[in-house]
């Protein structure tokens, strides 16, 4: 019989081994545990027919057409089982951990090949994600306004060997009209937050974890509400760079990209702009005027900046003023800083 264990320990376990999700693909394209491989017991439409079955004449018969519909593919769940594995043990999971997973844990254990499968499922891996999000943390805030470079300032600190939650990254977006261009397809929203779930639990939480000032809402995904408010009670260190310098961290970030996609991202806040600013942001990009874009830019959304620093507690703000935008400088600005006041 295999063996289940909890979710923090199956987490520890992922590094080394393959790990099987055997739930249907639309329920793995939705949110999966990161670094999971699809091996679907069930196809969409035989999970849908399943299911049926059960609600109109109960559990055995489903059972019954459940074993009829797996029968033919049990030698190809072997063979998969093998390539993947090479022999070392196998960790898996369901829904729940419960019947999926283990008849298939079952049938590849009588193949020979061992496996460990995961308590309560991908439902339990979900709950202790989000308890771990509650786990105290020294978090600091970088902040700042809109072209401050602040993901730069935290890949510079990243490369310092410093622990670093880019969520912009995770999310494939920069949070503004503008924060898709040039980024991936954003992941489904419970997916955004499992990939979250994962980075933060591999800290050090007697260390310290910097991120990004964000809004709650990066296009499609939605920062957790249990990390979102600890960010919004942490520490800020407000990184203040002239706005020339600013304009020219925009233009080098987005001027390279297409047009048509900066003219749309210029009307979705048209109604924030005004019309005569929006007239003058679209004339300029027809110009190739990026900086002058950027500029007018920037008058909406530092007020919205502005306007949501002002809801933080102003005591756990600290402003830091550069003259000229050096990462690298900046991050080692930031952690002599914390230093010096951790003492």
């Amino acid at each position: 019989m295999s063996e289940k264990i909890a979710a923090d320990h199956f987490i520890n376990l992922i590094p080394d081994h393959v790990v099987a999700d055997v739930r249907s693909p639309a329920e793995f394209d939705t949110g999966h545990i990161p670094l999971s491989v699809n091996i679907p017991i069930f196809e969409n439409e035989e999970r849908a027919e399943i299911g049926t079955i059960y609600k109109q004449k109960g559990k055995w018969p489903a059972v019954d057409r459940g074993l009829e519909i797996v029968g033919p593919k049990m030698i190809h769940f072997v063979r998969q089982a093998r390539a993947l594995t090479k022999g070392e043990r196998l960790l898996m999971y369901c829904w729940r951990g419960g019947m999926r997973s283990g008849s298939m844990a079952w049938l590849l254990e009588t193949a020979g090949i061992p496996v460990t499968l995961l308590e309560d499922g991908y439902k339990g891996f979900r709950q202790y994600g989000k308890n771990s999000l509650t786990r105290n943390a020294k978090i600091i805030v970088v902040g700042g306004y809109t072209g401050s470079g602040k993901t730069k300032v935290l890949k510079a600190l990243e490369e310092m060997g410093e622990q670093v939650l880019d969520i912009e990254a995770l999310a494939r977006h920069r949070g503004s009209s503008f924060g898709a261009i040039g980024k991936e397809h954003q992941k489904t929203n419970e997916q955004f937050e499992n990939d979250l779930i994962m980075k933060w639990i591999s800290f050090d939480f007697q260390r310290i974890i910097w991120v990004e000032d964000e809004s709650r809402i990066l296009g499609f995904n939605h920062i957790p509400e249990e990390l979102y408010l600890r960010i919004r009670e942490a520490e800020v260190y407000k990184l203040e760079i002239p706005k020339s310098e600013r304009v020219k961290n925009l233009v080098e970030d987005y001027a390279v990209y297409d047009s048509v996609q900066l003219e749309s991202a210029v009307l979705r806040i048209q109604s924030k702009l005004g019309g005569l600013a929006t007239k003058n942001a679209l004339k300029a990009l027809g110009e190739n005027n990026f900086a002058e874009v950027a500029s007018i830019s920037l008058d909406y959304y530092d007020k919205t900046y502005a306007f949501g620093l002002a809801k933080r507690d102003q005591t756990m703000i600290s402003s830091h003023e550069f003259d000229v935008f050096e990462p690298q400088q900046i991050a080692e600005t930031f952690i002599r800083f914390y230093q010096k006041r951790a003492l």
